[in-house]
């Protein structure tokens, strides 16, 4: 693994706390120790870009609206009403 074999091995601890990090989890003294890991590892910093744009398509998607068919369609469903869709 590149830059990660002289800054002490990235395994998946080191992943999960790369998570932590974008998910605000960690304590300031940690956050300091992973952001100084991710400035010097090109391999984490490449895990860390790919989990960011993961999270932005999801959350981009999340913001979209189901159209109102499948809606109507779902609830005629739970309600024992038969719909065509």
């Amino acid at each position: 693994m590149g830059d990660c074999q002289t800054l002490g091995d990235c395994n998946d601890e080191r992943i999960v706390r790369i998570y932590e990090y974008l998910d605000g989890a960690l304590s300031r003294e940690d956050l300091g120790e992973i952001k100084t890991h991710l400035d010097n590892c090109t391999d984490c910093s490449g895990e860390y870009d790919l989990e960011c744009v993961i999270r932005s398509v999801v959350k981009r998607s999340c913001k979209e609206a189901a159209p109102e068919t499948l809606k109507a369609a779902i609830l005629a469903r739970l309600h024992g009403d038969s719909v065509a869709v």
